[in-house]
């Protein structure tokens, strides 16, 4: 098939202008979100006191991380005091050192070593960060997070696949996942979350990529294989991990990329027979243009009138900005509701050490701020995109300023309860005060649930160790509210048993204790 970019040359003008700041007076609108205001108070909260920025008296803040009775009521004591701990220990960057030594040593070859390992694992941050080993286990796990008020993205936690047999095995599994997710209640599945790794060979990725990257250097490259996609790159992309010209793909390469495509097509259809949305994770940037190209290909045949496939942003990238704006532009003005995943990405330190050894700059921002002012863009670009009824949005972040502001832009657009085209998302098992919170004030918050056998999904928990690097100030403010929630269950009990000896044999006695 003769190649084809959809986009637009005027796309890139006024970029900027275009986008308005997330904490920018929008048009006039009622709020549709019920708010929950804070009283103005003459010192700094707990919660203010570990992110002051959230301190903003003239402005009214729709998300109150102060009454942690309120956030925690639908978590049982066991289950708090259990998270209080896992994420104690997740914060301890001695212990979560030892522990990714002893995951990645020859340790893991001795079998029952292993086999003590997993399952010490499995019965803490594996219960902690994941929905079961099982769709039967993932099934209870969805049921209690829908009775807390949030639902959850399905994630078949599988990832990088070397060759065909193993794209095919993966891909049963997930159409077994939208399986899985249509027999459930609507109300507790948002989406089912695939990697475009697990469904085509790692190698064949890189190949893409590079042909890809190339093209976009040199536009008379051809590549009769490749589909209709979106935009792929900016000037600002991480262009240097393809410095020579690529030699074509080989006839067997050809076959192998027709045979990924129909994978995923597959998929698609699966999920658009069964009106569940498709969510592709982004990876690092050696492979991120052939993902997109699958992503973005895939959409244009699928997403006719509500997104059913969403691609992710990583707005730690210093092109992210420019590359959400040129795509969704370019699907809008082709009548193709775009779905996008937000988030702040996740291989950072990979990202700049290779561009580093290659004598580049690196593709991540050089600051958190800049990080931040990107996510927070983004954000603010595609909630006015869906305040007037296009595409659709996953905000995944665990940042509480953030997610502050994106909840005042969504209810100061008139957002509506309810509306299928945002949400919210935190990672299952982490940012929980953040969580609540949002669901309090009337959004939509799902978890991002993986589920699979322990050493599947093993991965997946090394990269949350890792990152959680990156989270300790969320974290601290879970385990600060959940300590103070534990305390004050503790004390309920206590004033109660004081209660049943001062009142013994009273019928009238009453014992509270906060929640089961």
């Amino acid at each position: 098939m003769a190649t084809r970019v959809l986009s637009s040359p005027k796309l890139l003008k006024n970029l900027r202008s275009l986008i308005r700041p997330l904490n920018a007076a929008a048009s006039s609108s009622s709020a549709a979100v019920s708010t929950l205001n804070f009283d103005d108070k003459p010192e700094l909260s707990a919660v203010e006191k570990l992110h002051p920025t959230l301190h903003q008296p003239t402005t009214t803040n729709p998300l109150d991380f102060d009454d942690h009775q309120k956030l925690f009521a639908s978590v049982s004591t066991l289950k708090l005091l259990r998270s209080s701990v896992n994420l104690g220990l997740a914060s301890n960057e001695t212990f979560v050192d030892f522990g990714m030594w002893v995951m990645n040593s020859r340790l893991m070859e001795t079998p029952l070593v292993r086999d003590i390992i997993l399952k010490t694992v499995k019965h803490t941050f594996f219960e902690h960060f994941c929905a079961g080993e099982t769709p039967a286990e993932a099934a209870d796990c969805l049921s209690k997070i829908e009775e807390a008020g949030l639902r959850g993205m399905l994630v078949y936690a599988v990832e990088h696949t070397t060759d065909n047999a193993g794209c095919d095995r993966n891909l049963e599994g997930f159409l077994q996942s939208v399986e899985f997710a249509k027999s459930l209640p609507p109300s507790s599945v948002s989406s089912v979350v695939a990697k475009i790794t697990a469904i085509c060979p790692l190698g064949l990725l890189r190949r893409i990529s590079d042909l890809l990257r190339w093209q976009y250097k040199d536009p008379s490259f051809t590549l009769p294989w490749k589909l209709n996609t979106l935009p792929i790159f900016t000037d600002s992309s991480a262009l240097y991990h393809t410095l020579q010209r690529p030699e074509p793909l080989t006839p067997e390469e050809e076959s192998d990329v027709e045979l990924a495509h129909q994978r995923l097509v597959k998929l698609c259809q699966k999920c658009a027979d069964n009106n569940v949305p498709l969510i592709i994770d982004a990876e690092d940037t050696s492979i991120q243009p052939a993902i997109d190209y699958f992503t973005y290909s895939s959409a244009i045949v699928y997403n006719k009138h509500d997104p059913i496939v969403y691609g992710t942003i990583q707005a730690y990238l210093k092109d992210a900005r420019e590359r959400l704006f040129n795509a969704a532009k370019t699907a809008e003005s082709l009548g193709i509701p775009m779905g996008f995943k937000l988030v702040r990405g996740a291989y950072m330190s990979s990202e700049t050490k290779l561009a580093s050894s290659l004598g580049f700059d690196s593709p991540v921002h050089n600051g958190i701020q800049d990080t931040h002012a990107c996510f927070n863009d983004c954000a603010s670009f595609m909630l006015e995109k869906i305040a007037y009824g296009y595409g659709g949005l996953v905000l995944a972040t665990h940042n509480l300023e953030s997610g502050q502001l994106a909840a005042s832009k969504a209810r100061d657009l008139g957002i509506q309860k309810g509306n299928r085209r945002f949400e919210f998302a935190q990672l299952y098992g982490m940012s929980e005060a953040l969580s609540f919170g949002l669901r309090n004030a009337g959004f939509q918050v799902s978890k991002y649930l993986p589920y699979g056998p322990v050493d599947m999904v093993m991965p997946y928990l090394l990269r949350r160790a890792e990152e959680n690097r990156g989270l300790l100030s969320t974290s601290s403010l879970d385990r600060v509210l959940m300590g103070k929630e534990l305390k004050r269950r503790l004390k309920s009990l206590q004033f109660g048993k004081s209660g049943m000896t001062a009142s013994a044999g009273s019928n009238s006695m009453k014992i509270e204790i906060g929640t089961p």
